[in-house]
């Protein structure tokens, strides 16, 4: 059965079915055209003698002489061709024959049916054995004929000859031996030709192929082919030699990147930890300072020069407080505490303290709140920041004036069903440079940023199993797209509570 698994196998064996009956049904259209040119010689040849006979022994009985018309059949009898040659009366009875036993006796009763039928020729089967082909030819009297047989024309004999077909069945014997015989040969050496041409030229370079791709699957990309003609498996080798070469330039490129990106997160993760250190060293110093300040602006009245010198002092400390704490969760993050939350609920929670904020004045706001949406697992704080950070962000791109909108819902991909929170403004957008570093710890557009907010946003959702993504173009605003996944077999009621269904 593996035989039959290989195309060039099927190929060939399809080849030669073709083939075989092509040059089979051609040989038996030449087989047929010879027999036919043969019984129609030998047909010639029986009419040609027989016209012969019939002339000789016309003669010899237009003048009446018997005896010679015997001696006539009997000299002609003795060729090998003839298996009898016989004169009979109009009633059946043999009146003279090449074999003077038949003398007499009644002709055959396939002779005799072709002279009452009015043919004048037919095969028969010999009692001899070999088929051969019987002629019948009347002999009617004529004028020269009423001295002997009376007045009137009538048929007063029948002149029968039996041609053997022996011979002309021997010959299509060895016409068709030899028909089969070189048909078989002519199918045999096209068939072991186009075998050969389709092994040396498709079996062998496909195997060179298959065997060098599956030293390219176990990671061997050195591996190339020389093709030895400018066919089609040769420019399928060449674009394999370039596919290979591709992804040769593919993988050192790879290693080349990853190589960076490990020394790079190598370099992140040293900074992170110095940062992080950094960070609960200054922490401390920082709040006395702070509070050695608000000490000292006490002794001022309001209306003191002095005392705003010391708010703005209090705004820096504070400024510097909030880069401290954003180092230290960003390189030491808290565990989640998983609890059901209902993300409406969060999310209205949120939008009252984004409403309290200085720059959400002349901010109009949409809200699209789906019912009865599926509870999350999730931190509540964690996902309360996140959602600030993401809503004061909005705020800020529009600087001052525009519109942000909130909608959830619940969509369906990878087989799972998820919790969606999508929060848009109508600001100016982001370039697609920026639009891909965002994510990047301490990469920022804002004059007092960190850099560290959305990386910080990022890391929670993926803590709380989520994900954060965002979509933005120039001119048309940015989206923040929030996804948790759905608990099953259970729901929010009334109140809060989370019941199993």
């Amino acid at each position: 059965m593996s035989l039959f698994k290989s195309v060039i196998s099927r190929v060939i064996l399809l080849n030669i079915i073709l083939l075989a009956l092509g040059i089979g049904i051609l040989s038996l259209f030449h087989l047929h055209r010879e027999q036919s040119h043969q019984i129609a010689a030998t047909q010639n040849s029986a009419r040609l003698l027989l016209a012969t006979i019939e002339k000789s022994i016309f003669n010899s009985m237009r003048l009446g002489n018997s005896a010679e018309v015997q001696a006539i059949l009997e000299l002609v009898g003795h060729s090998h061709a003839l298996e009898g040659v016989r004169i009979f009366s109009p009633s059946g009875q043999i009146l003279k024959s090449a074999d003077p036993d038949e003398i007499g006796h009644w002709v055959s009763p396939q002779d005799f049916s072709l002279f009452q039928q009015n043919a004048k020729e037919g095969v028969f089967q010999s009692k001899n054995g070999p088929r051969v082909l019987s002629m019948v030819r009347p002999i009617v009297s004529d004028k020269r004929c009423f001295k002997c047989h009376g007045q009137g024309r009538k048929v007063i004999g029948v002149l029968n000859m039996n041609f053997s077909l022996r011979e002309m069945y021997s010959q299509l014997r060895e016409i068709s031996q030899m028909f089969v015989i070189s048909t078989l040969a002519i199918i045999v050496l096209l068939a072991a030709g186009m075998s050969y041409i389709m092994i040396r030229l498709l079996r062998r370079p496909l195997e060179r192929i298959t065997s060098c791709m599956w030293k390219v699957e176990e990671g061997d990309l050195t591996v190339r082919m020389t093709p030895k003609n400018n066919d089609e498996v040769g420019r399928l080798m060449l674009g394999f030699n370039a596919m290979v070469g591709n992804l040769e330039l593919a993988q050192t490129e790879l290693q080349n990147c990853h190589y960076q990106q490990m020394e790079r997160a190598d370099r992140l993760a040293s900074i992170g930890e110095m940062a992080a250190g950094l960070a609960h060293e200054i922490k401390n110093p920082l709040a006395g300072i702070s509070g050695a300040i608000s000490v000292l602006a006490d002794d001022y009245t309001a209306d003191d020069p002095r005392s705003e010198v010391f708010s703005q002092i209090q705004d820096q400390i504070g400024r510097l407080d909030k880069t401290v704490t954003d180092l230290l969760y960003f390189g030491r993050p808290g565990q989640p505490e998983f609890s059901y939350a209902d993300l409406n609920s969060l999310l209205k929670q949120t939008l009252l303290f984004v409403a309290q904020h200085p720059e959400a004045r002349n901010i109009g706001r949409v809200e699209e709140l789906t019912k009865n949406l599926s509870p999350v697992w999730v931190d509540q704080k964690q996902i309360q920041q996140v959602l600030l950070n993401v809503c004061i962000n909005a705020l800020q791109a529009m600087d001052g004036s525009g519109m942000l909108s909130v909608e959830t819902k619940t969509v369906e991909h990878d087989g799972k069903a998820w919790v969606r929170a999508e929060i848009r403004d109508n600001g100016p957008g982001m370039a697609p440079a920026v639009l891909e570093q965002i994510f990047t710890p301490f990469f920022t557009t804002k004059t007092q940023g960190t850099g560290l907010g959305l990386p910080i946003c990022r890391q929670l959702m993926e803590n709380n199993n989520g994900t954060l993504q965002v979509e933005s173009h120039l001119g048309r605003g940015s989206c923040f797209i929030l996804e948790l996944p759905v608990l099953e077999n259970v729901e929010i009621v009334e109140g809060g509570r989370v019941e199993a269904l």
